[in-house]
């Protein structure tokens, strides 16, 4: 597993990734998955060995909920959104969604966060993330066209 991520802060999401970096995780599909798919440039790459590879220029909103975002809690956030995006776009299913969970725990505990609040974090995700990670409607999706 990577021990290293670098990132900025932004106004749209809260942190963008400035360098490409790899996670060696416990998932590995069938199929390798690319999110988005090619030709658009790709920014979740999960190999069917399971190496995730988090792209350049990928953004996310950092810890959820009520917390603070602290350096224990980059790594682990930046694996765990991209984890369920793939869930929501429906390139992993739900099933998959305890195991990030799980892997948002360990990520912290491995980066120095304290056990209390690690196993708070994961109680937060685990009751309250479903919602985050379930896919969208087709009609809760606006598709706009502009001249």
């Amino acid at each position: 597993m990577s021990t290293h991520i670098r990132y900025r802060k932004i106004t749209q999401y809260k942190y963008q990734v400035m360098e490409t970096c790899s996670f060696r995780i416990g998932i590995q599909p069938r199929e390798e998955i690319f999110e988005p798919k090619p030709p658009v440039k790709t920014y979740i790459h999960l190999s069917k060995e399971g190496m995730l590879t988090i792209s350049e220029g990928y953004a996310w909103d950092g810890p959820s909920g009520p917390t603070i975002d602290t350096k224990n809690f980059m790594r682990g956030s930046l694996v765990h959104d991209a984890l369920y995006q793939l869930i929501r776009q429906k390139a992993l299913g739900m099933e998959d969604r305890l195991y990030a969970d799980q892997l948002l725990r360990r990520m912290c505990r491995t980066d120095g966060m304290s056990m209390f609040r690690a196993w708070i974090v994961y109680l937060g995700v685990l009751w309250f993330g479903a919602s985050s990670a379930r896919p969208k409607d087709k009609k809760d999706v606006v598709i706009i066209d502009a001249p």
